[in-house]
């Protein structure tokens, strides 16, 4: 018993603070009463016979006291979440009851209970109007009751509610300190959420990639689905949460009356997730405490996974980097070893290394960097082992590494396709803060010897794609050509190279330098071939003559001339290049 209560006070100490992300109008705050609505107040025994005059709307309004109207200035004596009793006496004195009604809606009070017929046989219509238009209940009250009956009933069954909803939390903690006790992972805690208030929960990373999830239909195969809960709109199309979008500390409402309250997940202080709580239901404060205490319990399970995962993936990294430079033995040893870990290195492979592009971005906080890393990994291995378990996957520094299996017979474009499919995946809608990243891969190999030449090409095939095609590229090894031997030369040698074999089609002092250009490089490409030419660019035979005249006029005449020919290829290659 004295571990379990260590835990609750731990479960205390890292329950988190919700107010960080500016509270919205529609979040209950902490340390507001808990209450009736004016629909279930309505229902004691001292309310029979009263009726609702106006404001039907708000029935819904919560009441945790009840206060009695004796004098017309009541204003400065009121307080939110009150129904205030009142005879026709009062009220005849306060002066414009259709403002009176206003400055009552504007203080929070949930409703005014009047005793008509006796100092006022009716309320103006002024006043019934303001109270629909806003909401706000007016009660007429039955003639035989005292205020004290009503005081007492209300007051005694909100009393009530509070000891049960004390009850539900205590119950609530017990249940989320056996969780964490019994080494219960996250989605534990998501069915402990759905048992108890909500139609589904889901446990996400910081930009909204899912971790677990807990449905109605899946406890109890009857509710909310999976499939729909992703279809809600605090989701992307690729099953993403939109942390940056939904807002923290606040309950929404969609058009489907489903109730959302995202809370973070807070670990050593650190943002470490969110958990989205999905209801038909209304959640009231006494539910936001339960998510509160739900969110302290997914924090320490995370820290828990994290440290057993990081002593883990560092162990598994460590081999993989040896085995990518070649210190980790013989093939033997490495085939070996890497299926004791459920790798499968006996067979070809290729190597994928996806670089991070931001370098130039201001410093990060070396935990938040750190964050970044592993989420920046684990968001690769979900992908290549959604396809492939048996694929290792590691992260380092600025980088993730895969080394995938793949067929002797697969293409470099089937290739390709492959592993941009992977990247799309890591980088969903690029939505939640997600970096951006380029991506190379090698050409396949048949020995797990070669794999330090894999690695290499897979990294040279970042640095060049990365300036032929930008940010966020996907390049093969085996597509680079001559542009593998162009990265290597120094960039102001190689601008000076094209300046000169290209001239103003380079320097663009030509008005259609770039329409030449590319009637150039058709043309090479399909060997001075004059026909082929003019089909591919859609031209007329003698307009492609005409321009053919104009290049050798700026150019050279490079139709005769072989070598001239070849410099003019390599330097629209150049000009391919980005930053030149």
């Amino acid at each position: 018993m004295a571990k379990a209560d260590n835990l609750q006070t731990d479960l205390r100490q890292v329950m988190p603070k919700l107010g960080g992300d500016a509270p919205g109008a529609d979040w209950p705050k902490q340390g507001a009463a808990l209450g009736l609505t004016v629909d279930e107040v309505l229902r004691i025994p001292a309310l029979q016979g009263a009726a609702v005059v106006a404001g039907y709307a708000g029935l819904d309004r919560l009441i945790s006291r009840v206060n009695v109207m004796e004098v017309p200035d009541v204003l400065p004596w009121t307080n939110a979440d009150q129904l205030l009793l009142t005879t026709g006496y009062p009220l005849r004195q306060a002066g414009d009851l259709a403002e009176f009604v206003r400055e009552l809606h504007d203080r929070g009070l949930a409703a005014l209970g009047i005793k008509l017929n006796r100092y006022l046989d009716s309320l103006p219509p002024e006043a019934v109007e303001v109270a629909d238009e806003i909401g706000f209940p007016i009660i007429s009250l039955p003639d035989g009751i005292g205020f004290d009956e009503i005081l007492n009933q209300v007051l005694t069954r909100v009393l009530n509610r509070r000891a049960e909803d004390l009850d539900r939390n205590e119950q609530m903690v017990g249940d989320l300190v056996d969780i964490v006790i019994s080494g219960g992972d996250l989605t534990k805690v998501c069915d402990g959420l759905v048992q108890v208030l909500a139609d589904g929960a889901v446990v996400t990373t910081m930009d909204g990639r899912v971790l677990a999830s807990s449905t109605a239909d899946g406890l109890t195969g009857d509710g909310l689905t999976l499939d729909q809960m992703l279809m809600l709109p605090a989701f992307d199309r690729t099953g993403r949460l939109r942390v940056e979008a939904e807002p923290t500390g606040v309950v929404t409402v969609d058009d489907d009356q489903r109730h959302r309250l995202l809370v973070p997940v807070l670990a050593r202080g650190r943002h470490e997730g969110r958990l989205l709580v999905v209801s038909r239901a209304a959640l009231g404060v006494a539910e936001v405490h339960m998510v509160e205490w739900a969110a302290a319990a997914a924090a320490l399970v995370l820290t828990k996974q994290q440290a057993v995962a990081g002593v883990e993936n560092k162990y598994r990294a460590d081999f993989l980097r040896d085995a990518l430079v070649g210190r980790a033995g013989s093939a033997e040893r490495v085939v070996g070893h890497a299926h004791s870990l459920g790798w499968n290195l006996d067979r070809p492979l290729v190597v994928v290394v996806a670089n991070v592009d931001d370098r130039g971005a201001a410093p990060l906080d070396p935990l938040e960097e750190r964050s970044l890393q592993e989420r920046f990994s684990w968001a690769w291995s979900q992908a290549v082992h959604a396809a492939d378990p048996t694929s290792p996957v590691a992260g380092y520094a600025q980088e993730a590494v895969a080394v995938i299996g793949v067929d002797e017979r697969t293409s470099t474009e089937a290739l390709e396709r492959t592993v941009s499919r992977f990247a799309r995946a890591v980088r969903g809608d690029g939505g939640g803060g997600r970096r951006s990243f380029t991506t190379g891969i090698s050409r396949p190999i048949t020995d797990v010897t070669d794999l330090p030449r894999a690695y290499a090409e897979a990294g040279e095939a970042v640095v060049v794609g990365r300036r032929l095609h930008g940010n966020g590229s996907v390049t093969p090894f085996g597509s680079l050509g001559v542009f593998r031997l162009l990265s290597q030369v120094d960039p102001d040698e190689l601008r000076a190279f094209a300046v000169e074999t290209l001239g103003p089609l380079a320097t663009g002092e030509v008005a259609d330098a770039d329409d030449l250009r590319l009637t150039l490089s058709v043309l090479l490409d399909n060997n001075l071939n004059v026909a082929e030419t003019s089909r591919a660019l859609h031209f007329h035979y003698n307009t492609l003559r005409y321009r053919i005249t104009k290049l050798e006029q700026l150019l050279g005449p490079f139709t005769t001339d072989p070598h001239r020919r070849f410099s003019l290829a390599l330097a629209l290659h150049v000009v391919q290049m980005r930053g030149l």
